[in-house]
């Protein structure tokens, strides 16, 4: 394997690399956004409900 063909395969780990990572801050902050929801329900708060929601269609 040449040099050029060894800093491809570095680059396409670290693109997998970004992209897991991507997708697993973005899970988290789904995650974390429905627990907010899930307590301000409880709570009552509808305009954090409203504001919370608006959020979460965002990250759709």
């Amino acid at each position: 394997m040449n040099k050029n063909q060894k800093k491809s395969m570095m680059n396409k780990n670290r693109q997998e690399i970004l992209k897991e990572t991507v997708a697993i801050h973005r899970e988290t902050l789904q995650k974390h956004l429905q627990h907010r929801l899930e307590v301000a329900r409880a709570k009552g708060d509808e305009n954090l409900i409203r504001l919370l929601e608006f959020e979460a269609n965002s990250l759709k």
